[in-house]
This record gives C-alpha cells, sequence and structure tokens, in this order.
C-alpha cells in the first residue's frame, strides 16, 4: 500500500486530490486546520503548516501508521491581492508564512518518512516564473520564492533519489475565485494611491479568471505526476497566452504597457 500526505486536504484542489489517489490505490493522510469525518482510505490530521509544533504532533500520528510515504503534495495556500506600499506588514508575513515558510515546514518534518523514489510535489502558480504584475506582487513573489525553494529542494534532494516537481497552474475553479474577487473589491474600496488604476485592473483579472479549469484536473496532473517513473521539474496548466506573451517583451516595454493600460 502506498501512502501520501496531503496538505490543504479540503480545500477544493486537494479535496479533489484526495480523492483522486484514494481512487487510484493510496491511503492518504489529509493535513489541513479544518477537517472532516474519516472515510476509507483518508485520515483527517488537524495541522497548522505554519506552526511546527502542529506538525510535529502530526508526525507522530503519522508515524504510527506508517514510517514510509510514498508522496507529500502540498495545496495549503493562501491567495492575497493589495499595494506593495499600502498593505501591512502583518498580511506581507502572514502571505509568505502560508506559501513559503508552510512548504519548508511540511518537507523538513516530514522528510524522515520519505526514502528513495519519494516524490514532494508543490502547487506554485502560472505567476511563479513571470515578472511580477502590479497589485498581484505579494502573491506573485511568495510563489516565484515558492517556485525557486522547489528548484533549490530539487538539487538537494535528487542525491538522495527523491523527486521534486512543482505545477505552475493559472485559474482553478474553487473558492479561492471566490476570494480572489473578494481581495479584489477589498483592494479597490480601501486604496488610497490606485483608485482609477484598480478599476482597471480589476477588468482584466475578471477577464483572465473566467478562463479557469477545474480543480479535478490539477487532481488528475498531480496522480499522473505522482506515478511517473521519473517526473519532470515543472508541469504547467493552463497559464494565460497573454500573459506569457507580455514577459516574453522586453522589461522597458512591459512597464510601459502596464502603465498605458493601467494610467
Amino acid at each position: 500500500m502506498k501512502y501520501a500526505i496531503v496538505t490543504g486536504a479540503y480545500g477544493g484542489m486537494g479535496k479533489s486530490a484526495v480523492d483522486k489517489f484514494c481512487s487510484n490505490g493510496f491511503t492518504v493522510f489529509a493535513l489541513d486546520k479544518k477537517v472532516e469525518s474519516p472515510k476509507p482510505n483518508v485520515i483527517p490530521i488537524l495541522a497548522d503548516v505554519t506552526n511546527k509544533e502542529s506538525l510535529d504532533l502530526a508526525f507522530e500520528q503519522i508515524k504510527k501508521v506508517t514510517d514510509n510515504v510514498f508522496a507529500v503534495v502540498h495545496f495549503a495556500g493562501v491567495y492575497a491581492l493589495d499595494s506593495l506600499v499600502e498593505m501591512s506588514e502583518e498580511e506581507f508575513d502572514r502571505v509568505f508564512k502560508i506559501n513559503l515558510y508552510g512548504a519548508f515546514n511540511v518537507n523538513k518534518t516530514f522528510l524522515p518518512l520519505l526514502s528513495k523514489g519519494s516524490r514532494i510535489i508543490m502547487v506554485t502558480s502560472e505567476l511563479a516564473p513571470l515578472d511580477p504584475l502590479p497589485f498581484t506582487g505579494i502573491y506573485a513573489v511568495s510563489k516565484r520564492a515558492l517556485d525557486a525553494y522547489a528548484y533549490s529542494l530539487k538539487m538537494e534532494l535528487q542525491l538522495l533519489g527523491i523527486f521534486v516537481s512543482v505545477i505552475r497552474a493559472g485559474a482553478v475553479k474553487t473558492d479561492m475565485l471566490g476570494v480572489s474577487t473578494t481581495a479584489l473589491d477589498k483592494f479597490c474600496e480601501k486604496t488610497e494611491l490606485y483608485k482609477v488604476n484598480s478599476k482597471r485592473f480589476k477588468k482584466i483579472v475578471e477577464s483572465v479568471e473566467a478562463k479557469c479549469v477545474s480543480p479535478e484536473k490539477i487532481a488528475k496532473k498531480t496522480l499522473k505526476i505522482a506515478n511517473s517513473k521519473k517526473p519532470k521539474f515543472a508541469y504547467s496548466l493552463n497559464r494565460n497566452k497573454l500573459l506569457l506573451l507580455l514577459n516574453a517583451l522586453p522589461k522597458s516595454l512591459q512597464f510601459k504597457i502596464i502603465k498605458t493600460i493601467l494610467k
């Protein structure tokens, strides 16, 4: 029997991944801050990825069941949209603690349960390898940091025979889209520096997020990576062609285009 640890297990993408893994022969330790009742092949574990003591307790619970985990899959994350010069220090810290430090904490804690051939899979973002855009900067920078962390981790763990992969996904149809809409509305209401710019930016975001994929598609991709004999480092899914085109342009031209659109 193969075991997998899934963080953010009761969110949209995480829940779909748990179901997909369970229906394909895995027993899943479902980690989240809020959990549901156990189901066949699903063991709920109450845990906060930003809290070391919480993860240590989760480790002890899992160790009682198995000392060999085949895959650690990261879906715990938070979306944020704000101005880098108007957001609070607390919010800046919160985003990084969840999106970056959370992955670091989980991987460090559960590494003793991984062996040669195990996989670590992290969902970053389509924005991770791209130049950050205005107002999504905090989210994009945290996901770029996660992507770079994953790359460096792969460099290290390949020496132990452990595979590390990232999924650079575009918009996914989960509750996160609702969070995104709410965050954008709040930003438009509270910003003092970018009243006009934020409204124009909102129209662009709404058109981008309209082209989203189902969480089941992310789950299917995640399982495929887990079952691959030699997983690649990066996998792309539903990336926006206009964002890719913009990023291919010289930076000076990118600045000019964004200024023209949002001014």
